[in-house]
């Protein structure tokens, strides 16, 4: 395995710390500031919107720049972000700080995603990604426990200190492991031509798949605290348990879904999301069984995180000619999913249709992601079928006795 490859993994972990580790220490941090959880809550909420805009404007803004330059450049913007939420004085600056942070966010994972599949060979290209994105799960199985804990017991600056020596790590990684000939031997593409990737319809359905696949997942998994207490009736000191149970689900998938997509992107996307639409739908029942529960909830990142190389290898694939800002459309697309999930979620619970709804909010949303694979898939093959035909009319010979009149 390439050295680049872990140290995007790195970055990976790194990020997806800051941005869930806050979950877990937001009584800590209002009571700092001396602000309503509510208000401490728009540290994460703002951080979302943070990652979905900067990351197209970011990933847009350097698409002429060497790719490891421009990881590199993210790196220091994620550390200086995490550096201002370790030392700020107020909720204003830790505000500053997290926006920093975010901004590094759908860039890094855009840009590093066409990176790590430069890395390797073309029939590894979805492993790679989901080596870079096993970083991110990495994070939710133990970064998120371990920085929750060490930021209760210590203060929660500690935790934001240590995530920004994990920058520093990755950084000499980065500057060490990551060739920079490989993306060198590319030409640079402006922004006007990537922006012509997104006249293919393929990449907008490609996008739609990914907010509603991740929408699905996300949506049911906001609220999974709440349900496995009141439905499932664990305690609710189990609840990091059962997130680590989550977590190692989504460890595993991203591993197996990278694979089963080199394999075959289309069936692999579709059947993935078809037992996605399954599990959600029978989270409704499991719920009320504990044993069932835990099961159903590890299928459910298992299932849910496989199809997240898929998700992010076929936009690459339809946007071949210009992939950077397509892939960081794409990482903007999961953040843009997680927000509508959890809001349509939140919907139904506050409507008094209970806290195992959003698990139907997710299967609707799973059922939709399928219908748009297949019409997806459904359209690339004729798209194949005609490219096949002309490249066939082209080579048939004239016949001996064709005269051209003029």
């Amino acid at each position: 395995m390439p050295l680049g490859l872990l140290a995007l993994a790195a970055g990976g972990f790194g990020i997806g710390l800051t941005e869930f580790v806050i979950l877990g220490l937001l009584p800590e941090v209002a009571a700092d500031f001396n602000v309503s959880i509510p208000v401490a809550g728009y540290l994460v909420s703002i951080y979302a919107l943070s990652v979905a805009v900067g990351g197209v404007i970011l990933t847009a803004a350097t698409a002429r720049m060497n790719r490891k330059t421009v990881l590199v450049g993210l790196m220091c913007l994620f550390i200086a972000g995490n550096f201002i939420s370790a030392i700020s004085i107020d909720y204003s600056l830790m505000m500053a700080g997290r926006i920093i942070a975010a901004l590094c966010h759908g860039a890094f994972f855009g840009i590093g995603a066409v990176l790590a599949s430069q890395l390797v060979t073309p029939d590894r290209k979805a492993r790679a990604i989901a080596v870079m994105f096993a970083g991110l799960t990495t994070a939710n199985v133990l970064g998120v426990p371990l920085g929750t804990f060490l930021g209760q017991s210590t203060g929660w600056r500690t935790t934001f200190w240590a995530i920004s020596a994990i920058g520093v790590v990755t950084l000499i990684g980065l500057v060490l492991f990551v060739p920079k000939e490989v993306d060198s031997s590319s030409p640079r593409i402006g922004l006007i031509s990537e922006l012509r990737a997104f006249k293919n319809a393929q990449v907008w359905l490609s996008v739609l798949v990914t907010i509603f696949g991740f929408g699905a997942m996300f949506g049911a998994f906001t609220y999974i605290a709440p349900m496995m207490i009141e439905v499932a009736g664990f305690q609710p000191g189990m609840v990091s348990w059962l997130l680590v149970v989550f977590g190692v689900g989504l460890f595993v998938g991203n591993l197996i879904g990278g694979r089963a997509a080199d394999h075959n992107l289309n069936r692999t996307l579709i059947g993935l999301l078809v037992a996605l639409t399954v599990i959600l739908a029978a989270f409704t029942l499991t719920a009320h069984n504990q044993w069932a529960s835990i099961v159903t909830l590890f299928l459910l990142g298992g299932v849910g995180f496989a199809a997240v190389p898929g998700m992010q290898m076929r936009v690459l694939h339809f946007a071949a000619e210009a992939p950077t800002l397509a892939s960081g459309v794409n990482i903007s697309a999961f953040n843009l999913g997680n927000a509508i999930g959890a809001h349509l979620g939140g919907l139904t619970i506050a409507a008094g249709l209970g806290y195992t709804s959003p698990s139907w909010v997710g299967a609707a949303l799973a059922g939709a992601a399928v219908v748009t694979m297949l019409l997806s898939s459904r359209l690339e093959g004729r798209q194949n079928r005609r490219a096949t035909t002309s490249a066939h009319a082209e080579t048939l010979p004239l016949p001996k006795n064709l005269s051209i009149r003029r």
